[in-house]
């Protein structure tokens, strides 16, 4: 049976809309939906399952922040080291392993700029 759904369009993209935003999956418009809603809200597989994977996405996204934050710290040492202008950008590159000396032209290339 179909909802009336107050606000919503009630063409099936609204219908589908109304159902992904449903916290209930008994008041969700398309059954299919609703099976597999209640599975991973309400079935303790599905919990589990819904819960695995929430964790594998928080994890990835500590991974990756952690990745941007080594690299804009490596970054800003490169930076230190070439307005220091005591090393060559192959011995900088050494020492920032995750930079390499093309990447660090640029850097000299815009510190060079702001100078």
């Amino acid at each position: 049976m179909e909802k009336d759904m107050p606000g919503r369009d009630n063409d099936k993209i609204g219908k589908l809309m109304y159902d992904f935003s449903c916290t209930n999956p008994d008041d969700m418009n398309y059954e299919v939906l609703a099976q597999k809603a209640r599975y991973f809200k309400q079935n303790e597989k599905g919990v589990a399952t819904m819960c695995k994977l929430m964790e594998d996405m928080r994890n990835e996204a500590a991974r990756e922040a952690a990745q941007e934050e080594e690299l804009r710290s490596s970054r800003e040492t490169a930076e230190r080291l070439i307005k220091k202008g005591k090393m060559t950008l192959e011995e900088i590159a050494e020492c920032v392993p995750l930079l390499s000396v093309d990447e660090l032209r640029e850097i000299e290339r815009k510190v060079m700029q702001l100078a």
